[in-house]
């Protein structure tokens, strides 16, 4: 069997998490007009904040909007979680035929996720048009603009498995509300999302820089507002391959201890 072959039901998984997001039109309209809301309430805070001397630090206003509006425009492709879909089956109790499926479950829901994130991926376009009509964002060099792309997609990924071992933990406890509330919370926080991790001084500042949580938002945004030099290129995106094989491995581990939980419970 060739590798088209074996990735075949897998793409049309994604084609139909695909269209299952695109019949909600309303829905997409309404975000649109969220997004640039947002991203003209965001250009007057930090005008604001900045004309009262506190801003981070090294990051001009210029580039602080610009750093706002992409993690912005990140965050609608960032905050698909494909994989909400294993707690859904656990409490539904389908995930025990599921997993007598001749597919490979992970995959399908990376698949399903990921045909959700290439639908919310599409509204960035227009909503990057409507913003550009607000504020004024830089495009960098396309060396940098290249770096950003390899760093988004490795940031994506870590942000993918930490998402399926926050609801593999259903397979234990059967509700992951909890948890994941209190790693949102510190994804928020410290993942350079809402604030650069420069506010964070010394120390503290080492310590977020090198949490998992930085690999997804801090270290793409930071390349592409030129506050990570080339020459730091190479190690942020060894950082974030060592935070993708540590959560990738422990994703495997814990599949393999919940598939077998429910084979031992399910006969």
């Amino acid at each position: 069997m060739t590798l088209t072959q074996l990735s075949e039901p897998y793409l049309e998984f994604a084609k139909k998490a695909f269209s299952r997001e695109a019949t909600y039109r309303v829905e997409v309209f309404t975000s649109i007009g969220s997004l640039v809301l947002r991203v003209y309430l965001l250009r007057s805070l930090w005008t604001a904040l900045y004309s009262q001397n506190v801003a981070p630090r090294g990051i001009p206003l210029h580039s602080m909007i610009t750093y706002a509006t992409v993690a912005l425009l990140m965050s609608l492709v960032l905050e698909v979680d494909g994989t909400r879909a294993i707690r859904d089956k656990i409490r539904e109790g389908s995930i025990a035929t599921d997993l007598m499926k001749p597919i490979n479950l992970p995959l399908y829901f990376f698949s399903d996720g990921f045909g959700q994130t290439i639908f919310h991926a599409l509204t960035i376009f227009p909503s990057l048009l409507f913003s550009l009509l607000l504020v004024h964002i830089d495009v960098p060099a396309a060396a940098a603009l290249g770096a950003f792309a390899l760093a988004f997609a490795l940031g994506y990924l870590v942000n993918f498995f930490l998402n399926f071992l926050m609801n593999a933990v259903a397979f234990w406890t059967l509700e992951t509300f909890a948890v994941q509330l209190m790693v949102r919370w510190a994804s928020d926080l410290l993942s350079g999302q809402i604030l650069p991790l420069a506010f964070f001084p010394g120390f503290l500042g080492r310590v977020v820089n090198d949490l998992p949580f930085a690999a997804i938002y801090s270290t793409p945004l930071r390349i592409y507002i030129g506050d990570l030099p080339p020459s730091a290129w190479a190690g942020a995106f060894m950082s974030q391959l060592l935070w993708l094989a540590l959560f990738g491995g422990l994703s495997y581990v814990v599949w393999r201890s919940a598939a077998r939980r429910v084979v031992v419970q399910g006969g």
